[in-house]
């Protein structure tokens, strides 16, 4: 009987001190200072809702300037990086085939032009003559053939001598307009065929970007429309203008393209920076667009939520479901409303029920 009273008094004063404890953790807790927090109201982005779609960005005039003849690469007289003017010589292709198919066209020019002079002196004569009664009909008409034929093989020697001129323009090739040279295809001694590029150019200062718009937006996109391009590499954000919409997702996938050319600015855009572009697009939704700034957004595996304020001034987490981004906004699909407020930032390490005092 002693033995049952005595465990029974352990079992007491156990229970006792657990609860003791309890007490004074909880104590603890209540006594601790409160987070100190700033709080935003939930934004209504009342504006135009944005379509974004990944591009890479290019210059306007650009051109990879290759040949239609095939010889051997005589010189290469630009290297990458060297600014270069219009008309400039930047490769010469062996050209002695078109130099001795000159020198017979001007060979035939100059037998050409001998009978068709002789010819037009014939002419001449036999014309007067036939205005004196002098010279028959058919000897007129026989004068008049032969000079017409000569007047026609002096022409066709003349526009074979253009058509030697014009190929010799792929042989010498050139730069279509102002610009650097951003990349070589060949060095000296290479076989350079027709279409094979040899050397690529481009006009930097206007650039533009070339992106993919899914078929389920194409329809709100047309020519003209302003659109915001973000430069990822740069941590930019400017302006540009729909240029070009194609209308056509046949050998794309279903992705249609799209070009914007950017507006002028002071950042080192290059060509083939990757950027985001943010089309314009009606709302599906008649319901203001929930935004949230990035930073404010918790993440627990694929969890995200933000923390909001309780009306016992605690840190409540909250899961939401996000949409689209939009700068540094990203939109809330679910899980907030515009009546509520959110924790922009602490000065603590916040946890689900912190007490939290707002600055």
């Amino acid at each position: 009987m002693k033995t049952y009273t005595i465990k029974a008094v352990i079992l007491a004063l156990s229970i006792s001190l657990i609860s003791c404890g309890h007490k004074d953790k909880n104590t603890a807790a209540d006594s601790a200072a409160p987070i100190p927090v700033t709080i935003s109201p939930v934004q209504a982005n009342g504006t135009q809702p944005f379509m974004s779609a990944s591009g890479k960005i290019e210059a306007v005039n650009n051109a990879n300037l290759s040949t239609r003849m095939m010889g051997f690469v005589k010189s290469v007289h630009v290297k990458v990086g060297d600014k270069v003017r219009q008309g400039q010589l930047l490769v010469a292709i062996n050209n002695q085939d078109l130099q001795a198919k000159r020198a017979q066209v001007n060979a035939s020019i100059t037998q050409a032009t001998a009978a068709f002079n002789n010819a037009k002196k014939d002419y001449e004569r036999f014309k007067a003559l036939f205005a004196q009664n002098s010279a028959s009909q058919k000897e007129m008409d026989d004068m008049t053939a032969h000079y017409e034929m000569a007047k026609a093989g002096l022409e066709a020697a003349n526009q074979m001598k253009n058509e030697i001129n014009a190929q010799f323009a792929y042989a010498n090739i050139t730069a279509p307009f102002s610009g650097v040279v951003t990349n070589l295809f060949v060095e000296e001694g290479d076989m350079a065929n027709p279409g094979m590029p040899l050397v690529a150019v481009e006009s930097p200062g206007k650039f533009e970007v070339t992106a993919m718009v899914p078929e389920s937006d194409i329809a709100q996109i047309s020519s003209g429309i302003p659109v915001n391009i973000i430069v990822k590499s740069l941590g930019i954000t400017t302006t540009g203008k729909v240029t070009e919409v194609s209308t056509s997702a046949k050998n794309t996938g279903g992705q249609y393209l799209v070009k914007a050319v950017l507006d002028p600015t002071d950042a080192n855009i290059l060509s083939g920076m990757f950027a985001t572009v943010q089309f314009p697009v009606a709302s599906k939704s008649k319901n203001a667009v929930v935004m949230v700034p990035k930073s404010a957004l918790v993440e627990r595996g694929q969890l995200t939520g933000v923390y909001t304020l309780s009306s016992q001034s605690t840190a409540v987490l909250r899961w939401i479901t996000l949409g689209k981004t939009i700068g540094d906004q990203v939109e809330v699909l679910s899980g907030l409303n515009t009546e509520e407020s959110f924790i922009t930032s602490a000065d603590g390490k916040l946890y689900n029920g912190a007490k939290v005092s707002v600055k």
